[in-house]
């Protein structure tokens, strides 16, 4: 596991599933993610079996919040298209349980998974996308340190109309100098 002060990013088990299935039929939570379609638990089990087969570093993990013996998953985190050569990776993140927005736990999480990226997989770049309208998303990676780097205009089209999708990044010597 992955400790922090408040959220810790373990391994995803199958037990977890229905979970994800509940948050990703959420209108509310999906509106921020590439997925639009209702999500099905045999899809979210096909999505598992997947990931299993990928390399360790790009398995999907569970972000929890609580301490002690008491911890509750609230999303999840990872990196994908892990490139070893040019050592960069895409970050994604969820946070499914909506009680649990605006607490600051996504920042926390992102975070623990730059450390471990940067710390552990000795990367150097990494970079997300996000809609230009999920400005508490924007504001959690600029604390985090990830910097503009692009727009992609019209990219994303949902309910009715094309929103642009941003480019993020964090480079190692940036999240150096940030620590």
């Amino acid at each position: 596991m992955i400790i922090g002060e408040r959220v810790r990013l373990r391994s995803i088990e199958r037990e977890d599933l229905p979970r994800f299935v509940e948050w990703l039929n959420d209108p509310e939570v999906r509106i921020n993610l590439a997925a639009y379609l209702p999500m099905s638990r045999a899809r979210e089990e096909m999505w598992f079996e997947e990931m299993m087969k990928r390399p360790p570093e790009e398995h999907a993990l569970g972000i929890d919040v609580g301490s002690g013996d008491t911890w509750n998953l609230i999303g999840s985190c990872g990196l994908s298209d892990i490139n070893w050569q040019e050592r960069g990776a895409e970050l994604g993140i969820m946070i499914g349980a909506k009680d649990e927005w605006n607490k600051g736990y996504g920042t926390e999480a992102m975070r623990l998974l730059c450390k471990h990226s940067f710390e552990t997989l000795n990367l150097y770049r990494l970079y997300l996308h996000v809609y230009e309208d999920n400005p508490r998303a924007i504001r959690s990676y600029e604390k985090v340190g990830f910097v503009h780097e692009g727009r992609l205009r019209a990219a994303r089209y949902e309910n009715g109309r094309y929103t642009d999708v941003l480019s993020m990044s964090i480079l190692r010597p940036e999240w150096d100098a940030g620590k």
